[in-house]
């Protein structure tokens, strides 16, 4: 079984329900259409996390952007 995993930072409130199951359709759909496999067999995941437990060079991008 296909898993798709979508890893994302989490501002201004997150992503609306409205917005994930947009984004779920529409990766599964290209899956089936690059892969040929049926749609009933992928999986989307979506992981929104805080801009403090995300970090590049050391730093978390909540400090990165306080920088700015």
């Amino acid at each position: 079984m296909p898993i798709i995993k979508v890893t994302m930072t989490k501002e201004d409130g997150g992503l609306s329900v409205g917005q994930k199951e947009a984004l779920a359709k529409k990766l599964t759909d290209s899956f089936v259409e690059v892969v040929g496999r049926g749609e009933k067999t992928c999986v989307v995941t979506i992981d929104e996390i805080s801009t403090d437990n995300y970090a590049i060079g050391g730093k978390t991008v909540s400090k990165i952007r306080q920088e700015k």
